[in-house]
């Protein structure tokens, strides 16, 4: 049993009244691939060394199993720690860095080679068994650092943003491999980034931090869908939902020159505590550039070869605003175009409070 608890966890560093991570309560199942993900000082890394016992958990608790840990040696936590910069030992071979663990364990020699043979079978890299780091590619340096963490079986393993060093396609592939490999292995693991198309495309399920406050923890199908604020609908999806002020007319709120209608339970919500402060949410794929809609003048194409980002203005509330659409890649758009924008994806509505106001559909579930 392999469950991972963080019960009001809290970290707060010296010399500082902000806590880096503030209360945090989530629970990981046994087995799970959890991503923590969140901007430059979200507290997403602090999370991970306090799991790990290189940060103090100054109030709260953390659970392994059914084991409290809060206060154990992090080389008595059963877990395995996968850095960014490999941390791997330049003078020594493959075998003898992804070995190293079970020597200081005090492996017999035949059943430490063994293990390690095996690991680099998993991994594909018993070629390289004999090399050293140098000789070694990015992407086989963090195999090889993935294999230090194998052979020692532990209960979970941690890994702190380990793809960031490689080129972009270097990353694709290798993320691939690493989701393979911890579907395979069955180990829970919480691997902290601030990609989000990776946190998105790697975890079962993804929390998403801010300020050390988790936002939200789900899978990726429902953040996307479903965002419980402003934060997580703009972190989450790329490009960015387009986030816009409105006003109520009705049951509908204002964007540009539409009138869309809202949602009952959203409109029974927005009519008891009235329409002021209200935002929509309207992602990029939930537009459409042509004949129908309101007036707009095309300003920046982005062609990414499989599809086309517009970046195009509109008259929103009396003042322009600058709205993203998708385009299919075949369509023909040019920078100042005149066309028209219509909406046919969801429309989110948040409250003065940041919070998104859920739909009927939603509230029956």
């Amino acid at each position: 049993m392999s469950e991972v608890s963080y019960r009001a966890a809290t970290r707060i560093y010296p010399g500082t009244e902000q806590p880096a991570v503030d209360k945090l309560d989530l629970t990981i199942d046994d087995g799970e691939f959890l991503v923590l993900v969140g901007p430059s000082g979200s507290g997403k890394s602090t999370a991970l060394r306090m799991l790990a016992g290189l940060e103090a958990c100054d109030e709260g608790s953390i659970w392994i199993g059914d084991r409290d840990v809060t206060l154990v040696q992090p080389k008595d936590r059963d877990v395995a720690m996968v850095f960014q910069s490999y941390a791997l030992y330049p003078h020594m071979t493959v075998a003898q860095n992804i070995g190293f663990p079970l020597k200081q364990q005090k492996v017999p020699r035949d059943e430490r080679e063994k293990q390690v043979r095996e690991a680099a079978r998993i991994l594909d890299l018993e070629e390289y068994l004999d090399r050293k780091p140098k000789q070694l590619s990015g992407g086989q340096r963090q195999r090889v650092a993935m294999g230090r963490a194998i052979v020692r079986h532990p209960q979970v393993f941690l890994m702190d943003e380990p793809l960031s060093n490689l080129d972009a396609k270097l990353r694709v592939q290798t993320r691939a491999e690493l989701a393979d490999l911890q579907a395979r292995l069955g180990v829970t693991t919480v691997y902290v980034t601030h990609d989000q198309v990776e946190a998105m495309t790697m975890g079962h399920r993804v929390a998403i931090l801010d300020y050390g406050v988790m936002q939200q923890c789900d899978t990726p199908g429902e953040l996307y869908r479903h965002p419980a604020n402003l934060f997580v609908a703009g972190f989450i999806g790329s490009p960015a939902m387009n986030i816009i002020p409105t006003v109520v007319e009705g049951d509908s709120v204002v964007f540009g020159s539409l009138r869309l209608p809202m949602d009952p339970a959203v409109a029974k919500v927005v009519a008891e505590t009235g329409g002021d402060d209200l935002m929509i949410g309207v992602r990029p794929q939930g537009l459409t550039l042509g004949t129908d809609g309101m007036p707009t003048e095309v300003v920046v194409v982005e062609a990414l070869g499989s599809e086309t980002f517009v970046f195009s203005d509109i008259e929103h509330l009396g003042e322009p605003l600058r709205i993203r659409i998708r385009v299919d890649a075949d369509q023909a758009v040019t920078r100042g175009d005149k066309s028209h924008v219509d909406v046919t994806g969801p429309v989110h509505v948040f409250g003065p409070d940041g919070k998104r106001l859920k739909t009927a559909e939603e509230l029956e579930h």
